[in-house]
């Protein structure tokens, strides 16, 4: 089996994983010594049930006239997942594991696609090169221009891309970014024994096997503890992107995260056993993912300066001279749940539901290779609820013109709470957190005037926008308001 990288980008409607929708996918497929093979570019419709968000509009500048074209989210989305789980493919871009991936999960998953196999199946797999930026920058600084803003360190591929002349063309434009982060790469590769190792970091098993070659820190009732230092890019510059760490064991009902306390924070000793959530912070790691875990060499324990080190010791000690407050902290952090939202929306019910049952996946994969009367047939054959509710938005959705009428007044219940008469109405994502209304998206359109320096281009683009909001979705004083363009 060959191996290549497929260096990818988004542009979307927003940053809620769960409700906004992709807008550009561009990839460049390389080969292992960064050749370029081939590339993509898909341009996605704006579904009828999606109001952007104008903070996304206006960064990736795209014309709501544009929007009214291109490929439908559904064929769209399967496009997308047959280039990442082509067999090899190393699926990477810039920050993909923060953002993009976990996106397209929830797009793979809202279009009945496996949300998971091009993470694992037929030797697919993930990286990101944000963090492996940050490696650099930490042990090779000579690699790279570094860009400061306003006097601080920038990693911003923009910037990245505009002190290295690493972009041609404008930025948050898709096939730009993705251009930008193959140069990067390259230029990384300049280093191969560091580029390799830090692909290590990537593959689960070799990952597991750095962190299990870690040396005891100290013994306690639940076992051994390891301290490392945690590499992630939400730390800062001014942390050297890093923190320390101390293993604390497995997660009981997730078993793929492996739990890390974090030592650098005078709080912890504040502790008690009503604070335990405030004053405790656990970093859940899963193999091959980031962040990156060092072990305490002092070649990486000496980038968190004196004061931190010392601050380690103090709390160090005092988990040592309060085993049974720690053991609390150990037991409330493995046995910690996500907490169960009740009547979660299909399209955001991807973590809470599990996987579907067998049945329903092979009935996914019939879903796509049937016509659209076909697939009409196919959705009470179901057996999940959300399932057979996905399958009937992806009609919805994307097949306004044929949709036999039994679906379209399902899918009219659903927009009445995409443009809800009230806030109990609102649809809330896996985390609590609200889906974007009409209503929402024009006091943003407001706030955007009166408080940010816009150019005349993103103006516009707000003018079309709060048009687009105030046509497809007006304000409704009752229910009978709500209608589709399905007749």
């Amino acid at each position: 089996m060959t191996a290549s990288y497929l260096f990818y980008d988004i542009e979307t409607t927003g940053l809620n994983k769960a409700f906004d929708q992709v807008l550009q996918f561009a990839a460049i497929r390389t080969d292992t010594e960064f050749n370029k093979i081939n590339r993509h570019t898909i341009k996605v419709k704006l579904r009828p049930d999606v109001i952007p968000f104008p903070q996304a509009i206006i960064t990736n500048r795209i014309p709501m006239a544009e929007l009214a074209s291109g490929v439908c989210e559904f064929e769209a989305i399967r496009q997308v997942h047959q280039l990442m789980n082509e067999p090899g493919t190393i699926s990477l871009g810039y920050n993909t594991l923060g953002f993009d991936d976990e996106f397209l999960r929830f797009s793979f998953y809202r279009n009945l696609l496996s949300p998971y196999t091009h993470q694992y199946h037929n030797g697919c797999r993930r990286m990101d090169l944000l963090p492996i930026t940050i490696m650099y920058w930490l042990y090779k600084k000579k690699a790279l221009n570094w860009p400061q803003v306003n006097g601080k360190l920038s990693l911003k591929l923009e910037h990245l891309g505009s002190a290295n002349k690493l972009i041609d063309g404008q930025s948050h434009d898709a096939l730009v970014d993705v251009g930008a982060t193959v140069e990067l790469a390259r230029i990384f590769f300049k280093e191969k024994k560091m580029w390799h190792y830090l692909e290590g970091y990537f593959e689960k098993e070799t990952d597991a096997l750095r962190i299990g070659e870690i040396t005891t820190s100290f013994q306690s009732a639940a076992g051994a503890h390891q301290m490392g230092l945690m590499v992630k890019s939400e730390y800062g510059p001014q942390q050297n992107y890093q923190v320390p760490v101390l293993s604390i064991g497995r997660s009981i009902p997730y078993p793929n995260q492996t739990l890390w306390l974090r030592l650098d924070l005078p709080s912890l000793r504040e502790t008690t056993p009503e604070t335990l959530d405030d004053t405790t912070w656990v970093i859940r790691k899963r193999y091959g993912e980031p962040g990156i875990l060092l072990p305490p060499h002092n070649r990486y324990w000496k980038h968190l300066g004196k004061d931190r080190q010392t601050i380690v010791e103090e709390i160090l000690d005092w988990l040592k001279s309060n085993p049974e407050l720690f053991q609390q902290i150990i037991d409330y952090h493995r046995q910690y749940r996500y907490p169960f939202i009740p009547n979660l929306d299909p399209d955001a019910a991807l973590y809470q539901i599990g996987f579907f049952s067998s049945s329903d996946e092979k009935l996914c994969r019939k879903f796509h290779k049937a016509s659209l009367d076909e697939k009409s047939n196919l959705i009470n054959r179901f057996t999940s609820d959300e399932a057979r509710a996905l399958a009937t938005r992806v009609l919805c959705r994307n097949y306004q013109g044929v949709v036999p009428q039994k679906f379209a007044k399902k899918f009219l219940n659903y927009m009445s709470r995409v443009n809800p008469l009230k806030d109990d109405d609102i649809l809330v994502d896996y985390r609590g957190e609200p889906r974007t209304t009409p209503s929402g998206a024009l006091a943003e359109i407001h706030r955007l005037r009166q408080s940010e320096q816009l150019d005349s281009s993103q103006l516009q683009l707000l003018d079309e926008l709060e048009d687009f909001i105030k046509t497809k979705f007006p304000k409704r004083s009752t229910a009978k308001q709500l209608t589709l363009d399905y007749e």
